[in-house]
């Protein structure tokens, strides 16, 4: 079933003071693939800057730009119009001898490797490593995994940053949604199991009325890779009744080995201090809503 969305993204920053430029970039550009066909998309910005479109090393579309004119605030608006057909087959996936076959950790090296950022932390690794020793297939190990995390981790707007590790978010029991992610790619990379993460829009509810507009906020999660490819995993207890059927409806923007590579927007603001012609930085503070609309 081909689903077809309507996503806005609109981002404003608010700088502290007058700011005599900004250096930005953005990821808000959904990509094509065998699971999504992008028909249109759009980025536009105020103030008009100088911009550059590209792909990164995980073929993620970026928009940069800067702006080399005083200014105060930094609007940006991402329109696009996407044909989703991702399918939720339930399908048994591989085994634990498929999964250690040296040809698909050769293939998925990269997303097999747990840095110091999305080391889970002893219990949770304990749990996981148990856990794959009992399962029959990976993916009842990986289930296992996603539903401690849900259990354990609660979600507190503001209580954690870009820079905090996944054991820290862990011991707090706390932590948004980025931190559910990475737990769960610390987690099943120590198990074996290729996990990447995964940044895109996905409707707040299972069951959308076609023309009925939703609002929402670019949404994380994570997939792991299987024999038919990825398989959609949602650790995030974000929203209530959080369940695979959402993802049907999602359109994805970027995926990385960890949020790093995938967050929506990241830049900074230069202010002259004085006569002093060297640029100092400006605090900004983001302010932004997403509104989906499917049709």
């Amino acid at each position: 079933m081909t689903r077809q969305l309507r996503i806005t993204h609109h981002t404003g920053y608010s700088y502290e003071g007058m700011v005599s430029a900004s250096h930005n970039e953005v990821r808000m550009t959904p990509r094509s693939s065998r699971e999504q066909f992008v028909v249109s998309s759009r980025i536009d910005i105020v103030p008009k800057p100088w911009l550059l479109g590209y792909q990164d090393y995980w073929r993620t579309w970026v928009t940069a730009f800067e702006i080399r004119e005083p200014h105060q605030r930094l609007d940006v608006t991402a329109t696009s119009v996407v044909d989703v057909s991702r399918g939720l087959a339930d399908v048994p996936g591989l085994t634990w001898d498929q999964l250690r076959d040296p040809r698909l950790a050769d293939k998925h090296f990269e997303m097999l490797q747990v840095s110091d950022h999305v080391d889970p932390g002893r219990v949770l690794r304990t749990f996981a490593a148990e856990t794959a020793r009992e399962a029959e297939r990976p993916a009842q190990a990986v289930a296992a995994v996603i539903g401690r995390i849900r259990e354990h981790v609660s979600y507190v707007p503001g209580s954690t940053h870009v820079r905090t590790r996944a054991a820290d978010a862990w011991e707090a029991g706390a932590g948004v949604c980025q931190d559910m992610v990475h737990l769960a790619l610390g987690a099943l990379r120590g198990m074996g199991v290729p996990a990447r993460y995964v940044s895109g829009y996905v409707m707040p509810c299972a069951n959308p009325v076609v023309g009925q507009p939703r609002t929402g906020s670019p949404t994380p999660g994570s997939s792991t890779g299987t024999a038919h490819g990825w398989d959609w995993i949602p650790p995030t207890t974000r929203h209530p009744g959080n369940c695979t059927s959402r993802w049907a409806w999602a359109a994805t923007t970027a995926t990385s080995r960890r949020c790093g590579a995938c967050s929506p927007g990241r830049g900074v603001g230069a202010v002259r201090r004085g006569g002093d012609d060297r640029p100092g930085l400006s605090r900004r503070s983001p302010v932004g809503r997403t509104g989906t609309r499917f049709r």
